[in-house]
């Protein structure tokens, strides 16, 4: 066999390999679409989101100008699925927050967790209504047609070009100089400021890039990249567990006692105890330290 022939069966296995992951994921997509818009359920909005992301992660690998077409539509699905998957995390969060208040005795608590639940439901069936209305204008047999297309004539000569290992490098270093940020931020000011969550949330995105960059390209990764996805999944926890109570002190926040018809000491108190605990899981995280500032 010449070395010709040689370079030709590897770039044919490299397709393939590439192939295969790809046909996967789009199939559990479409499975999953179909399955969250018949009942709502939550582990299906949630399946179709995952597959959607580890798509959009591998397309733009290969494909970083979005040549193909593809990367918008499922962009735009992954949209309509947050707004539906975040409002089933903050209802389900605050229903256990309000079933501890009731076995804790907190009656005025617990009102004002159902009366935040019912709010969020209600935006939930709008959520859903527009996501019922969209995804099928977008997942249908035109995006078939684009997909086959893609794997037909784009594929092969988009992964002899692309290599999956300099873009988890790249990525490396854009979170690590995110990092460099955040902590230049914190030591320059308040960390509870909104600049601080801001440069937080964007090094949350950064983890969640190369954790899901590892999972979905674990098959042409370098062994050494091999347990990014364990080490970048803690990192994402933890700056997600800050983020999440920042967003629903934000969703409280604009919401507004009035509409609730919630009593100011009750708000106050519940708000007050929302925000201490946003910051000690800011200071509790060990992505980036943040020192506890005592008083002068």
């Amino acid at each position: 066999m010449t070395t010709e022939q040689q370079t030709k069966d590897r770039q044919l296995s490299k397709t393939r390999q590439w192939e295969q992951a790809l046909v996967i994921l789009y199939a559990n997509f479409r499975d999953y679409s179909k399955k969250a818009l018949d009942k709502f359920d939550e582990e299906d909005i949630h399946q179709t989101r995952v597959n959607s992301r580890k798509l959009l992660t591998l397309l733009s690998i290969l494909d970083p100008e979005h040549t193909s077409g593809l990367y918008p539509v499922f962009k735009k699905s992954q949209k309509r699925l947050g707004k539906v998957r975040d409002a089933d995390v903050l209802i389900a969060s605050f229903k256990d927050r309000r079933q501890a208040a009731k076995q804790e005795g907190s009656k005025k608590v617990a009102g004002l967790l159902k009366a935040v639940i019912k709010h969020q439901k209600d935006k939930r069936k709008i959520y859903r209504r527009k996501l019922a209305e969209q995804l099928p204008r977008l997942v249908n047999k035109e995006l078939d047609r684009l997909w086959d297309t893609f794997l037909r004539e784009q594929l092969e000569p988009l992964v002899s070009k692309r290599d999956a290992n300099v873009v988890m490098r790249e990525l490396e270093v854009a979170f690590e100089q995110q990092k460099k940020t955040c902590k230049t931020i914190f030591r320059e000011q308040d960390s509870g400021s909104g600049e601080a969550f801001e440069a937080l949330h964007q090094l949350r995105i950064a983890a969640k890039e190369l954790r899901y960059t590892a999972s979905s390209a674990s098959f042409a990764l370098s062994q050494k990249f091999h347990a990014h996805e364990q080490m970048f999944q803690e990192i994402q926890d933890q700056l997600g567990l800050i983020n999440d109570k920042r967003v629903w002190l934000e969703t409280l926040d604009s919401i507004g006692r009035e509409k609730l018809e919630i009593g100011r000491k009750t708000w106050n108190a519940f708000t007050d105890a929302l925000r201490a605990e946003v910051l000690e899981a800011l200071q509790q995280n060990e992505v980036v330290p943040v020192a506890t500032r005592t008083k002068s």
